[in-house]
């Protein structure tokens, strides 16, 4: 799960979101605070966090967990106190003595989130348990969760809450509405047959004239809630090639081949996938979307396409150091997760070291797993091959620790309206 939030672009249409409940997006620059506003100091981040604070503190903790880092108390304290009663989360709420009422902008991307997180860092079992009953409790007829509660299904939202859910230990099966409908059922409602040039792709929810229309972060989303997974996958092994099932009805399992075939059909022209021009911007060519690549390169290795994923992978290691430093906590968090899901080495990542620069957007840590030296390729060949040396089974179960243990996103909850 966006599972990846822009306040700036939130900010902008904070009227639509609370009158339509439309999604968020996820990992962009959000404007600056003003001088007044003093951030607390257990927030990740050094922009304004009044659209995306829990979103960018969550997203932090489960990709810091998949690589040993454990957060600082009062970095988990102010998560903590961000819970509404309910067991709902604000996207942000500045004062958490204030209890949430009614003009609280509660939302289920942010409450997803930050269940897996809590769920991530541990020790909170009550407070996960809250937010789960809260996520069910506002569970659509369609079986699936819209950006707010009671507002229409779309597959990044469903997706992130299917994560949370799983990650919680829920079985999905049995989180059922009072018609029988299951968060599959809404879910695969987004997914796009085969057959057309997007078949396979997911939509973030049908058009005015009821269309399915491929969306990129939709997919990535789509695939991972498809397979029931969180926002931090492992390091799969790859498989046979992607293809798409034209099964009817599909299956989960079939639903995320089909998203994988669609995600490394895209990512095979150019490595990345694009986003399309602000509405008014001068230039309307596409540009490279740095967060949406990342999830996507996530949604082929939880489906076993990570050699699918490795151009991607290589592309934003040169590239996305820029977008990272300019984003913030989210940012490095969606790069931190690619590479761990892909095997790539989260301590240089073109030349970078994702966990540090992470770290630094938030309280020192309270504890951090001291990275393993990677074998060159000289020392490598020095071993016997009986795994006692370099190259080793024991060596590289070594670096495989040190590069963590990750936890089954989305959303980006993540991205709205984003289509290739």
């Amino acid at each position: 799960m966006t599972v990846r939030r822009s306040a700036a672009a939130l900010a902008a249409t904070a009227t639509v979101l609370c009158a339509a409940a439309a999604p968020a997006a996820v990992a962009a620059p959000s404007p600056s605070p003003s001088p007044s506003a003093a951030l607390p100091s257990g927030l990740y981040g050094t922009t304004d966090p009044t659209y995306d604070g829990v979103w960018r503190q969550s997203l932090a903790f489960v990709s810091q967990r998949a690589v040993g880092v454990t957060p600082a108390a009062k970095a988990v304290d102010w998560l903590i106190g961000q819970q509404c009663d309910s067991g709902a989360f604000p996207a942000y709420r500045p004062d958490s003595s204030v209890p949430c009422d009614g003009k609280t902008m509660i939302d289920t991307n942010a409450t997803a989130a930050a269940v897996q997180a809590l769920h991530e860092v541990g020790g909170h079992p009550d407070l996960v348990a809250t937010g789960v009953d809260w996520l069910k409790s506002v569970q659509n007829e369609d079986g699936g969760w819209g950006y707010t509660a009671g507002g229409a299904s779309d597959a990044n939202s469903t997706s992130i809450v299917i994560g949370a859910l799983a990650r919680a230990g829920e079985k999905l099966g049995d989180v059922t509405t009072d018609g029988g409908k299951t968060p599959y059922d809404a879910l695969l409602a987004f997914a796009i047959p085969c057959g057309g040039k997007d078949g396979g792709a997911f939509a973030y929810q049908p058009d005015k004239a009821g269309k399915l229309v491929a969306n990129g972060d939709a997919t990535a989303a789509g695939v991972l809630g498809s397979l029931g997974k969180g926002l931090v996958v492992g390091n799969n092994a790859a498989v046979k090639d992607p293809s798409c099932h034209k099964d009817t009805p599909l299956k989960p399992e079939q639903a995320a081949q089909n998203g994988a075939h669609y995600l490394a059909g895209a990512l095979a022209k150019t490595g990345h996938l694009d986003q399309p021009p602000m509405p008014g911007a001068e230039d309307s060519a596409p540009q490279p979307d740095f967060g949406n690549t990342a999830d996507a390169v996530v949604a082929l290795s939880a489906s076993g396409h990570k050699d699918k994923a490795a151009a991607s992978v290589d592309w934003l290691a040169k590239n996305s150091a820029g977008w990272a430093e300019q984003s913030g906590p989210a940012a490095y968090a969606q790069l931190v997760m690619a590479a761990h899901a892909t095997g790539a080495d989260v301590h240089d990542f073109g030349g970078a070291d994702l966990v540090a620069q992470l770290n630094a957007t938030g309280p020192a840590p309270a504890a951090v797993k001291k990275p393993t030296a990677s074998a060159t390729k000289d020392e490598e060949k020095k071993d016997s091959g009986d795994g006692d040396g370099i190259g080793g089974v024991w060596w590289f179960a070594g670096i495989g620790l040190a590069v963590g243990a990750g936890a089954g996103f989305l959303i980006s909850g993540r991205r709205k309206n984003q289509q290739l």
